[in-house]
């Protein structure tokens, strides 16, 4: 089989796991997506397929989701995603993956034999890609609070309402996404690189 069709395909089935896992949040009060697993997923793929195919199931996850399909977290869809407080976190997945797919590199053979090189890689790729999936939020808070909280409030409400509640979470995440890809790099470097 053609490598192309074949990664195309890869990237697809990718796609459609991100959008499964919108099934799986908990809920907290104040937060309209709750924890979900979605954002480890767009990194974990990036990681798996490294370097710029690593952002393509993430971004076609997010196009699907921005076109109207309800992919996202809490079953929604539709542009207006985009246009809500937690709408730096769709254009954050991207941003992420983009980030951890191309620290990650590309998969090869090599990997089987797990090296403190490549843990320290990866751990960084996923480590890098989880974080800045909240950069883009930072501005979209600060866009739907800077009127009734000034700049600096709405970076505090950010750091205290987004960011510091998650941290152990994505940590434990990360942790989760490192040892996962480094059983699954080397197969897929197997089928879809050599």
């Amino acid at each position: 089989m053609n490598k192309t069709v074949l990664r195309s395909a890869i990237v697809a089935f990718f796609a459609a796991i991100i959008c499964a896992t919108s099934f799986f949040r908990v809920p907290i009060p104040g937060l309209q997506a709750g924890i979900v697993i979605q954002n480890a997923m767009c990194v974990m793929t990036a990681v798996l397929l490294g370097g710029i195919w690593g952002v393509a199931p993430t971004a076609l996850f997010v196009v699907v989701g921005v076109l109207g399909l309800p992919v996202f977290a809490g079953g929604q869809g539709g542009f207006q995603v985009l246009m809500n407080i937690n709408g730096g976190y769709r254009l954050g997945w991207v941003f992420g993956a983009l980030c951890a797919g191309l620290i990650a590199g590309r998969p090869s053979l090599e990997e089987k034999h797990i090296s403190v090189k490549s843990v320290v890689r990866l751990s960084i790729a996923v480590l890098a890609g989880l974080l800045l999936l909240y950069f883009p939020e930072i501005f979209y808070v600060i866009g739907f609070k800077h009127a009734e909280l000034g700049v600096s409030g709405s970076i505090k409400l950010f750091v205290t309402a987004f960011f510091v509640p998650f941290l152990l979470v994505d940590f434990l995440k990360g942790v989760v996404v490192i040892l996962l890809s480094l059983k699954i790099r080397p197969v897929v470097a197997q089928y879809l690189y050599e």
